[in-house]
């Protein structure tokens, strides 16, 4: 089923840095849950949702996310008109002269070539599995100038919180962002919806005044000259502020209600199919509640712990509490506990590695320890 709406991710967040993993790559392009990237649930959101034009707003450090995302087959994207768009900045020439590089004029003329009436704005720190279709609904019947999805976990996942004031009618009065004294626990899902033609009266207004900030947040405190209404979203919403809840997110996945809510309510999660071998589990394995990705080696003990692609666990090494990203090589007698290692790392031979729970040890892409 295919609505009247196009789609526009917002690949970077300026409140939220998560160290060595954000470093060489955008927010969106963190790997998350074994062969995933964060960006893949909420593009497969907009495609099950019938959704089949997506922009992809990116700033800075989005090879890595260009390399993911490709021609958009993966998600079905690929297509002759409309399909997915990188809008790096600097779209064209003439923006070569401009010193800011959060120029969006890209995004104008991105909005401008696709003729839906709504768009569909969403940050990349939010996980969740549900189609879009009713709340673009709800937003149109409400006559609204924007809808804004919330949910009641208030600020359990710890700022950025952009937390909501609403009345009976559920339209928003207040907007705070992370309030010593909160008004309410509604907050902000980061998802909005808006027609194309307001976005656009945004954007030059935006422009006029020489202002270059476009987020879900700009677009809240808008709340005194357009109304703007609040939808409750109620199932389960995963939040990535920090390396502590990128950490708390990744680990709940080893709980089975929150996997049947991600992965097995009926909605595909979309992702870069990469071909793997079947993982190879030695004589010495002891594995325990641990997800395990294709193409790895397991001879040593795991527990536990988030396993990704190719990666290599020696004889006698002991991993747990732990997300292992892929290709990395962990040698004998390695004992790693709540520890967070990047692409390609190589830990060496008796090296011990021990985190926290809220302070994980995290190792930076590539790294030899």
């Amino acid at each position: 089923m295919f609505i009247n709406a196009m789609g526009l991710i917002l690949a970077d967040h300026k409140r939220i840095q998560l160290g060595e993993l954000s470093r060489p790559r955008a927010l969106a392009a963190i790997p998350f849950a074994g062969r995933y990237r964060i960006i893949d649930f909420m593009l497969s959101n907009m495609v099950n949702s019938g959704i089949t034009c997506v922009g992809v707003l990116a700033q800075q450090k989005y090879k890595s996310l260009m390399d993911h995302l490709g021609t958009g087959s993966s998600w079905d994207l690929d297509r002759k008109k409309q399909g997915l768009s990188l809008l790096p900045p600097y779209i064209n020439s003439l923006n070569l002269d401009s010193s800011d590089n959060d120029n969006l004029s890209g995004l104008l003329d991105f909005i401008r070539a696709n003729r839906f009436r709504n768009v569909v704005i969403a940050n990349s720190n939010v996980i969740f599995n549900a189609t879009l279709n009713d709340y673009v609904s709800r937003h149109e019947d409400s006559g609204a100038d924007i809808s804004v999805l919330f949910n009641r976990d208030g600020f359990k996942s710890g700022p950025p919180a952009i937390m909501l004031g609403m009345d009976r009618k559920g339209s928003i009065k207040d907007v705070m962002i992370n309030p010593h004294k909160p008004v309410s626990n509604r907050r902000s899902a980061g998802v909005v919806i808006l027609s194309r033609e307001i976005l656009i009266d945004l954007l030059n207004d935006n422009a006029a005044r020489g202002d270059s900030d476009f987020s879900v947040e700009s677009l809240l405190r808008r709340y005194m000259e357009l109304r703007i209404c609040g939808i409750e979203y109620k199932g389960t919403l995963l939040r990535i502020n920090d390396i502590p809840t990128y950490f708390s997110s990744t680990m709940s996945l080893l709980e089975e209600k929150t996997r049947r809510e991600l992965f097995w309510a009926g909605l595909p999660v979309y992702t870069k199919v990469k071909d793997e071998a079947p993982a190879l589990y030695g004589p010495l394995n002891q594995v325990s509640n641990s997800f395990i990705s294709d193409g790895c080696v397991i001879n040593g003990s795991l527990a536990d712990s988030m396993v990704f692609r190719g990666v290599t666990i020696s004889a006698h090494a002991k991993v747990s509490n732990s997300i292992i990203m892929q290709d990395v090589y962990i040698s004998e007698g390695v004992e790693l506990d709540h520890v967070i290692l990047d692409k390609n790392c190589v830990i060496r031979p008796g090296i011990k590695l021990v985190g926290q729970k809220d302070f994980p040890v995290v190792i930076g892409k590539g790294a030899i320890v």
